[in-house]
């Protein structure tokens, strides 16, 4: 799997600060494929921390995998901020970016 770059494992260089407080849009969260973590390890993830079925979470690791990043939720930034911050602490990659 490809890991993103050092800064996207920092939740605080992961939005600029001026959509960090615009909660009137819409935000996808980001998956990164990486070396490191199974495929178990990330389905659990997106189950525990974004309501995902098994299914679905399976699903959504095999897009990562193959596409390198795929979003797995979206929502307002007051939403997806705690979602983001706690993958990250499961030593995940993702991030946040404006759906367009």
């Amino acid at each position: 799997m490809q890991s993103p770059d050092s800064s996207a494992l920092n939740p605080d260089i992961l939005i600029e600060e001026d959509k960090a407080t615009d909660y009137g849009n819409y935000f996808q969260l980001l998956i990164w494929n990486d070396d490191i973590n199974t495929f178990d390890w990330v389905i659990k993830a997106l189950v525990d921390i974004c309501g995902h079925s098994p299914e679905q979470a399976e699903q959504c690791a095999l897009l990562v995998h193959y596409k390198g990043k795929y979003p797995v939720c979206s929502g307002t930034m007051q939403k997806l901020r705690p979602l983001c911050n706690s993958i990250l602490q499961r030593k995940i990659g993702a991030s946040i970016e404006e759906q367009s």
